[in-house]
Parts: C-alpha cells; sequence; structure tokens
C-alpha cells in the first residue's frame, strides 16, 4: 500500500451551484485556495486526481432508476414537481445531473484509491452530500456521494466499512440506505433532531433486523461547545469503533457544527474542528491501518469557516498539520474578500479556543450532554459487548 494521499479535485466540481442558497460553492473554492496557499496540495505523496462522473450503475446502487431520471429531466421543465426537486432546499438547477454526478465519481475516486491500496489516505472536500435518499433529493443533496462510494467498497469486497458523521445534521441518508446492512457501521454526531432538520438520528435508531448496533447516533444539545462535543465523542466513537474493526474509515466532516455556522446552535470553534480532524486521524492508523476517506458536507459560515476547517482537514489527511496560530495568507485573504464583500475574513486559523475535555464518567450530577452519552451508550453499547456504564468500555 502507498503512504501518499490522493486529493480529488477539479474545478468543475463547483458546478453544483443551487443558485441564491446557502449551500455555495464559494466555500469549497476558497478552501482549495488556502490550501493552495499553504503548499498542501504540493506535499511529497500527494497526488491530485481529476474525477469522472459516476455512471448510471454506480448511481443505482444507490438511487432508484425513476428518480436519476427524474434528476436529468427537472431542468428541462419548467413545471416539474416531485421527488424532492424544485424545492426551497433543493432547487432545480442547469446541469443538475451531471454536477451531481461529478460529485459522486469524486467520492468515488477517492474511496477506490485507498481500496485499491494507490494510497492510504483520500479526500474529496466538495463531496458528503448524506441527506439524499434512494428517491428523492433532501437537505441540498441530490446524490448521496458518500452512500455511492460505500456501495462500490462493498462490490469490491470489503466486509466491514465504517461510517463516522460529524456534520451538524444527522446524516440520515447514509444511515437509511445501510441501516439492513451488519458491514457498514454508521456513527452520526449531531445536534438533536428535536431542534434541527432531519428530525431523526435519536439514540433508539440502531440498525434494522440483522443489523442490530450498526446505526450509532449520539444527539447533542443545543449549545454544545467544544468541551462537551469532545466529550461525547470520545465517549462513543472509540469504543463502538474499536468493537467493530473495520478495514476503512469513511467520514463526513460537515463544518457546520461550529458556533458561527447560521443554520445551526452547536458552538465548536475551528479549534475543536482541527481536534476532531486529528481524532479522526489516529483512529484511523490505530484501526484501519491508517485507511482513511475524508469528505465536507455542510457548512454555511463560507468565509468566516469553512475555508479554515477544511484547510485543517486537507493538512491533516496530507501530513502535518496546520499550526492553529498560522496567519491566512494575504492573497487569499485578498481573494475571499472578493468574492464575498462585507465579510469578516479570518485573519489566523484559530478561534483561540481550547479544545480540551473532561472524559466522560457515570454518575454524579450529569449534564444534558452526558445525558445524551448515557442514552446512547445504553442503546447500542450492549448490542456490541460492551457495558454501558464502564467508562474503559
Amino acid at each position: 500500500m502507498s503512504d501518499g494521499t490522493v486529493v480529488v479535485w477539479d474545478e468543475s466540481l463547483l458546478a453544483y451551484d443551487l443558485g441564491e442558497h446557502p449551500l455555495d460553492p464559494v466555500r469549497v473554492e476558497l478552501t482549495m485556495a488556502l490550501a493552495r496557499e499553504y503548499g498542501i496540495l504540493d506535499r511529497p505523496g500527494v497526488r491530485m486526481v481529476a474525477p469522472a462522473p459516476a455512471d448510471d450503475a454506480a448511481l443505482t446502487r444507490v438511487h432508484s432508476p425513476e428518480y436519476l431520471a427524474a434528476v436529468r429531466a427537472a431542468p428541462n421543465d419548467p413545471f416539474f414537481a416531485g421527488f424532492g426537486l424544485g424545492t426551497s432546499d433543493n432547487p432545480v438547477f442547469d446541469g443538475m445531473h451531471d454536477s451531481s454526478a461529478l460529485i459522486a465519481g469524486a467520492s468515488l475516486a477517492a474511496a477506490e484509491a485507498v481500496w485499491r491500496g494507490d494510497a492510504r489516505r483520500a479526500v474529496n472536500v466538495a463531496g458528503g452530500l448524506h441527506h439524499a435518499m434512494p428517491d428523492r433529493a433532501a437537505g441540498f443533496c441530490v446524490y448521496n456521494d458518500p452512500a455511492v462510494a460505500i456501495a462500490r467498497l462493498l462490490d469490491s469486497g470489503a466486509e466491514r466499512i465504517a461510517y463516522v458523521d460529524i456534520d451538524v445534521h444527522h446524516g440520515d441518508g447514509v444511515q437509511h440506505i445501510f441501516y439492513d446492512d451488519p458491514r457498514v457501521l454508521t456513527i452520526s454526531l449531531h445536534e438533536t433532531p428535536l431542534a434541527l432538520f432531519p428530525g431523526t438520528g435519536f439514540p433508539d435508531e440502531t440498525g434494522g433486523p440483522g443489523a442490530d448496533g450498526s446505526a450509532v447516533n449520539l444527539p447533542l444539545p443545543p449549545g454544545t461547545g467544544d468541551a462537551g462535543w469532545h466529550r461525547g465523542f470520545a465517549a462513543v466513537v472509540p469504543s463502538v469503533l474499536r468493537a467493530f474493526r473495520p478495514q476503512l474509515l469513511v467520514t463526513q466532516c460537515g463544518a457546520d457544527a461550529h458556533r458561527l455556522d447560521p443554520l445551526a446552535d452547536l458552538r465548536l470553534s475551528v479549534d475543536g474542528q482541527r481536534a476532531a480532524y486529528l481524532a479522526l486521524r489516529d483512529l484511523a492508523d490505530e484501526l484501519c491501518d491508517g485507511r482513511w476517506v475524508a469528505f465536507g458536507g455542510g457548512g454555511y459560515a463560507l468565509v468566516e469557516v469553512v475555508p479554515r476547517a477544511w484547510t485543517h482537514l486537507l493538512a491533516i489527511v496530507t501530513g502535518e498539520p496546520v499550526k492553529p496560530a498560522k496567519l491566512t495568507p494575504a492573497r487569499w485573504r485578498k481573494l475571499a474578500e472578493s468574492r464575498r464583500p462585507g465579510r469578516e475574513v479570518p485573519l489566523r486559523m484559530t478561534d483561540d479556543a481550547d479544545p480540551a475535555y473532561e472524559p466522560w464518567q457515570p454518575g454524579g450530577e450529569p449534564d444534558a450532554v452526558d445525558r445524551a452519552i448515557m442514552a446512547t451508550r445504553k442503546a447500542v453499547f450492549p448490542l456490541h459487548g460492551l457495558d454501558p456504564h464502564d467508562p474503559r468500555d
């Protein structure tokens, strides 16, 4: 296996453009520009790969043929309705099939590179469209590229794939698609569905018949910051992953759990997000011989947060992390100002936050995060032979 990293990228991935909409491709453009300014994309062992569109055979492993036909037809029909398309969340746009298939193809290329051994890690920051369902668009997502990539891994012989979703929204589409498949473990940390779209992701969603324990959900209360989020992550994710023993780790790294994100109410910092990526890297190294496929996802603080968060992700996936106190390059700041005049362009790669946390312990006076942790552990830990009350598990 190569120790290198594949970064799947081409500017044509920016064509997934919903118009006047929160999911703005400028966040991906600015991410790649910032990573390029730091020299991250030119590091030894980094190979840039241009994607090809996913073909119908790959897409119909996850989506129905009727849905693909609708995605193709919708831009040509001003009266089109149905399949979740033509809504404020999922507006119809020109080239919708082609741009969506290209993102899915980019995620396929990342997954295949790692599975074949061409690289130990791979990343597609334009991917992570985790809400799309087999027969409908949802939550800004047309085709579910993480699920398409996971399906390809299964078809290639993978027997245990772990998917960890740290977007602020529940990874409902990926969970739904693999809910009955014991070969795929889906773990999602998200803001409680009582307060946020899509309204799913409760602790008692633990997998379908024959796949008990294959879905793990940690819904966190609004206002959860770095310390609470990382306490929850450490209390749930490593134990379940170790019990499952994945061959490869797939992650959706949405940046919308940040405190500046306009669509949700968790309170992470960029420093906390950076620490999450480091934790995922360490788990991939421990459990999967380093095999890690990372995708982007949500994130709607387009200038202030997403480019910094995902540049940290790209740096960690490709090797040496970027130091938090590092100044953002002047040329990048000028580009960001030109793309979004009037937005506050960050001067450094840090929010000056400390992501340290106190490890979870049972008993005492639990706060809302502790209660969420306990609910998740009680629901799923016994299904993996783990003791929900033992902090060593």
